[in-house]
């Protein structure tokens, strides 16, 4: 049986679907200058067992100008959400420039090459946990701070975006995130119609094959368990079984509750859940962009930014801010920018 995570670890064994991810999800300027035809993979045998939570890391190289570029793809699957994940990703990291020291890969005098370290997280609870080593590491006075490690990750959370938005994208891990997501048969359909037109090639025989996989003992089997499914081999057979049993199924998944579970179980506290659970998450962001603050630039510019950031009601806003933060040089700087957000 292949396990979610040994799913999407197949899946995304596939130079393919990185490619997709970067293109699709890594939405900054540089992606632009990546040569994707010379992606390959990069063995992970240098972290020991003993070290790891389970074997859901890939890692590829690809050229980047004249440069590699690292990618340290964690897959992560846990119902709860690691708050130490950027500690996890930090030993990795090191490990793994220690294997490219080890194993010479290095030119004489060179220096380390860049890594793009991600997470991938496909769970349902809202992801919490600071992104950077150095918000987990306690605040100390003075020169001292200078010490402080930093490393920061990227975070993909598939549930976080709207199916609107994903449906626009001819990009394969665009159309994973839409079936992880989907709570209708029909939806699964159109996305398979989508897969299968994608991925025709003779040379695409062996991604059609792992898509398969995943469908049928991971995404199926959990959307309809008990359910004998018959030998599939190709796309076009898992589309052509699900056509034919499609409104069964339907039944079977408001049975289930995956889909009148969601529409109708839950619709009646939707929106005062939500709204409760988007102010709680509101105010744990502000919560830690002020600690960041307070940190970098003191106590007074701290206090002058409370009231602003109270002002925030958007996520996506205190994402931006946290990444403005870092090119801040000083306080009169970030308060300026802080402030221009408001008027934006």
């Amino acid at each position: 049986m292949v396990g979610h995570d040994g799913g999407y670890k197949r899946l995304f064994s596939h130079p393919e679907m990185v490619a997709d991810l970067l293109r699709g999800f890594v939405r900054e300027d540089w992606v632009a200058d990546l040569d994707f035809a010379t992606l390959e993979k990069y063995p992970t045998h240098f972290i020991d067992d003993r070290l790891r939570e389970r074997r859901d890391d890939v890692i590829w190289r690809l050229r980047w100008g004249s440069d590699w570029l690292y990618v340290y793809l964690l897959l992560e699957f846990q119902s709860g959400v690691n708050p130490h994940m950027a500690v996890r990703m930090f030993n990795y990291l090191g490990l793994l420039y220690q294997d490219l020291i080890h194993t010479r890969q290095l030119a004489v005098g060179a220096r380390l090459p860049p890594v793009l370290p991600v997470v991938l997280y496909n769970g349902r609870r809202r992801w919490m946990a600071a992104r950077d080593i150095a918000d987990l590491v306690a605040d100390v006075p003075g020169e001292l701070s200078q010490y402080r490690p930093r490393l920061r990750y990227l975070l993909i959370d598939e549930s976080a975006y709207d199916d609107t938005e994903l449906a626009s994208l001819r990009n394969l891990v665009a159309a994973l995130f839409r079936l992880e997501n989907s709570q209708e048969p029909q939806r699964v359909q159109d996305v398979l119609a989508a897969l299968t037109g994608w991925l025709q090639a003779p040379e695409q025989r062996e991604l059609r094959h792992s898509f398969v996989l995943w469908l049928k003992r991971v995404f199926l089997a959990t959307r309809l368990p008990g359910v004998q499914l018959p030998e599939l081999s190709e796309l076009e057979e898992v589309r052509a079984m699900l056509a034919e049993r499609i409104v069964e199924w339907t039944e079977q998944w408001k049975r289930e509750g995956l889909q009148a579970g969601m529409q109708q179980g839950l619709q009646q506290g939707l929106q005062q859940g939500l709204q409760q659970g988007l102010q709680q998450g509101l105010e744990a962001e502000r919560k830690l962009l002020l600690r960041q603050v307070r940190r970098r630039f003191g106590e007074t510019v701290a206090a002058q930014s409370g009231p602003l950031l109270a002002r925030i009601e958007q996520t996506s806003a205190f994402e931006d801010l946290g990444e403005a933060l870092l090119d801040c040089v000083d306080g009169a700087a970030w308060l300026a920018r802080l402030g221009a957000g408001m008027d934006s």
